[in-house]
């Protein structure tokens, strides 16, 4: 069996997509995931299952979502050893310059076409920067995430692919629970 986590987009922010998190698990072992873990209240699940496709888990969580509270999420899942190696390739953590405080991952739904890649060469005027590797985004914002034009939105309209983003202590911890 193996290890995964989903990562849902805007659920429990600003008073909308509100999904209490035993609501979610429940349904999440209902739809026949084991082992599930939750962590804070912003959709980080951990889980078990025997589906190798991580395609059909994301689309099986997303469409339960849809049908048990009446609303569309956008559900990026992905293997613990994946999680793994994007937070070994972090190439920020490795700056001594850089505080961890201001280091975000923006996880992605698909590897982006080259093309789209092509696109972020125009930049908003920022002092934020970003690298993307594979199906990360690496990005690093030194006046805080709240206050970035680096967003999910920014990376979906450019890439063309679902993004949702965790800070730094939120991706160590959901590696620390799929490890157990």
């Amino acid at each position: 069996m193996q290890t995964y986590i989903a990562i849902l987009r805007g659920i429990n922010v600003s008073g909308k997509n509100t999904i209490k998190m035993e609501a979610l698990k429940i349904l999440c072992l209902n739809i026949g995931l084991q082992e599930v873990k939750m962590y804070i209240q912003s959709g980080n699940i951990v889980f078990k299952s025997k589906e190798k496709k991580i395609i059909n888990l994301a689309e099986l969580i997303s469409q339960n979502i849809s049908n048990r509270f009446n609303f569309n999420v956008p559900v990026i899942v992905i293997k613990k050893e994946e999680l793994k190696a994007i937070i070994e390739n972090n190439p920020y953590i490795k700056d001594i310059d850089k505080d961890p405080s201001f280091i975000h991952y923006t996880f992605l739904a698909d590897i982006p076409k080259p093309e789209n890649i092509q696109l972020l060469t125009t930049l908003p005027n920022t002092t934020d920067e970003f690298i993307i590797i594979e199906k990360a985004v690496y990005v690093y914002c030194p006046n805080g995430y709240g206050n970035t034009k680096l967003n999910n939105t920014f990376f979906e309209k450019k890439l063309q692919v679902a993004a949702t983003t965790r800070n730094l202590k939120t991706t160590n911890q959901l590696l620390n629970m799929a490890m157990l």
